[in-house]
């Protein structure tokens, strides 16, 4: 499926409608960024903590339609006010399709979004009582529930309640529904899921959004190294605490 077919095919920034003591201007990778063209079914973003790759993320979701917290388009409800005033900031530049399903997943706030889930349950709509699965469990249930062809998704840190196998299942989910027509914008740290073939990966490091490769995702470097060398890394690191 090409370009042409995505469902948001790109973002361009207002950064008037940004007030001036905001501290969006005080996130080197997002402070002054125009653009961001997406080129695949799949796009990552990566970088360190509090490098703003959730907080762009949040703000496509929630400028797309979705609740600030998650699920899917139809939830609306607010447990606090956390998002950012990015969203009305950015424009969606939309593909010709309209998407026919979409979630938006995060890892924070999914408490919130499962007891949503069986308020909205009803006779025709029974709830999948995700309390009472396992996080990891209810996770990847509620990610394979909502995956369907020709849906847009946008993850944030999906891999933060699931062992390396059950990341290995999302990881087949997303690219066979990817292959279907879907779209996934996902943030995330884990080297399994970053791995999916085709992907387009950007990285908030160093202070501005760049596209990089698989191996160059400090993901991949830290656990290669210490999968490779965690004797001598675990010396280094530890030396000083046990003398």
């Amino acid at each position: 499926m090409g370009m042409n077919h995505l469902f948001i095919q790109g973002i361009s920034f207002d950064w008037n409608k940004i007030s001036e003591n905001s501290y969006l201007r005080n996130i080197a990778a997002i402070n002054g960024l125009e653009h961001i063209s997406f080129n695949s079914n799949i796009t990552f973003f990566v970088g360190e903590n509090g490098s703003g790759k959730s907080t762009l993320l949040e703000a496509i979701a929630v400028a797309y339609g979705f609740n600030p917290e998650g699920g899917t388009r139809n939830y609306n409800f607010s447990t606090y006010d956390s998002h950012s005033e990015l969203w009305g900031a950015i424009r969606l530049s939309k593909g010709f399709y309209k998407a026919k399903s979409g979630y938006f997943l995060r890892a924070e706030s999914f408490y919130n979004v499962a007891t949503k889930e069986e308020e909205y349950a009803d006779l025709l709509h029974p709830s999948e009582r995700y309390h009472e699965k396992s996080h990891g469990e209810s996770f990847l249930a509620i990610a394979q529930n909502y995956l369907k062809p020709d849906g847009i998704y946008i993850f944030d840190e999906p891999e933060a309640a699931l062992s390396p196998q059950r990341q290995l299942t999302l990881l087949l989910d997303i690219y066979r529904c990817a292959k279907s027509g879907a779209q996934f914008i996902i943030a995330t740290h884990s080297p399994i899921l970053l791995g999916i073939p085709e992907a387009e990966i950007y990285s908030f490091d160093d202070g501005k959004v760049h596209p990089c490769r698989y191996e160059e995702t400090e993901s991949y470097q830290v656990t290669e190294m210490f999968i490779n060398n965690r004797e001598v890394l675990l010396r280094k690191l530890l030396q000083d605490i046990t003398g």
